[in-house]
This record gives C-alpha cells, structure tokens and sequence, in this order.
C-alpha cells in the first residue's frame, strides 16, 4: 500500500480505500474496481499525482482534462495498474486503450466505433446516471457497471440535495448491474452505503498528490 498524504485528507483518503476493501467481490462477470477517482476540470484538472497513490486495480476517469494531462494519465496508469476510461470521447478512449464513460447531461463522440471495438475486445464501459433514466440507458447499452450519483451532498453541485444511502440502494438494486456510489464519498460517511455496492467513486477524497 503506497503511503498517503498527511493530515486531514490523509485520513479521509485511507478511510474511503479501506470502505472500498470492505466491500463483497462481485458476483459473476469481469472483476471490476472497488475504487475509482474522477478527474474534473474545475475541482481536479490534473489528477496524475493523486493516481499515483492509488491501489493496483482501481480505476481513474479522465473526464474534462485537458489531451496532454490525458495522455500523461494512461501512463500513470500503466506504470501503477490501473483501469484507465475517457469520459465522452470514444476515439480517444480506443487511442489510448482506455475503457470508456458516458456522461449523462454531456454528449459522448465516437461512440458507435468505440462499442464496435468493444465486441471483438474487452473494454470497460460506465454510464453516469442520476435516476431511473441514466440507469435504462445503461442497460440498454450492456454497461459494465453504472456510477450512481449523488448520494450524498457534493462540492460538485452546490446546495444540491443527495439522494441519502436509502434512496441510492433503492435505484441501485433496479441497475441490473454493479451501481458505483459517487457524490460526496468520503470514509467518514461511505460506511453509511450497503457492502453490496459496487464500488466507490470520489474526487475530492482520492484527489491528494501522492507522497512518496
């Protein structure tokens, strides 16, 4: 386990990767990450360094950042094992490898090759939902797995309620597929979340530098 960073984040970082171990493996299919850290172009314009403290086997999306700060990502994530996915830009997903997020209010490019690339190679494929529709379209589309957001209150969207724990299981059990938490995720509040969730999903939380 690589160290983390001091202080308060520190803390918050290593609370949210142990909720993640404690989690039940899922049952069936692909074995997918427990973990997953979102770039943003406002809250985490560069997140290769907090990728770089993150376990074996998690995963990272690379989502509004600018093609270099991409680029340098999938590197990161080679060189730690990663599961790298592109938001909304499939022929840059398949350039470079990576699975592939779709957005739910933002339009995706070069889907159609990217699902073609798909059948004859296993890529991971997630769809953003924020109710029942989000959660069709992922079906629709045979996602791997759906990131179900927000459960609770987020710097994302503020004064946004969430969905709260209960109402978030209640959608997650109708994905008809693993349903990753996403939306204020910290490991101060994510033992709140049933151990049969599929993964945890955060920015601010997994989004310190990594001090080696």
């Amino acid at each position: 386990m690589p160290r983390l960073a001091p202080g308060v984040g520190g803390w918050k970082r290593r609370g949210l990767l142990a909720a993640a171990r404690r989690l039940h493996p899922p049952r069936g299919g692909a074995r997918l990450p427990r973990l997953w850290l979102l770039g943003d172009p406002v809250r985490l314009p560069d997140p290769r360094a907090a990728a770089a403290g993150l376990p074996p086997g998690a995963a990272v999306i690379a989502r509004g950042l600018a093609p270099a700060v991409t680029a340098g990502l999938a590197a990161v994530a080679r060189r730690r094992g990663l599961h790298l996915l592109v938001a909304a830009e499939g022929r840059a997903a398949l350039a470079l490898g990576a699975g592939l997020h779709l957005p739910e209010r933002r339009g995706t490019t070069g889907l159609l090759p990217f699902l073609l690339a798909r059948r004859r190679r296993r890529r991971l494929l997630t769809v953003a939902a924020h109710g029942r529709a989000g959660l069709a379209r992922a079906r629709r589309l045979g996602a791997d797995a759906v990131l179900l957001s927000p459960v609770f209150p987020t710097a994302s969207h503020p004064g946004a309620a969430g969905l709260g724990p209960c109402r978030w299981a209640a959608l997650a059990r109708r994905a008809g597929r693993p349903a990753v938490a996403l939306g204020g995720i910290a490991g101060d509040n994510a033992g709140r979340l049933p151990r049969w969730a599929g993964g945890l999903a955060a920015i601010g939380a997994l989004g310190l530098p990594h001090h080696a």
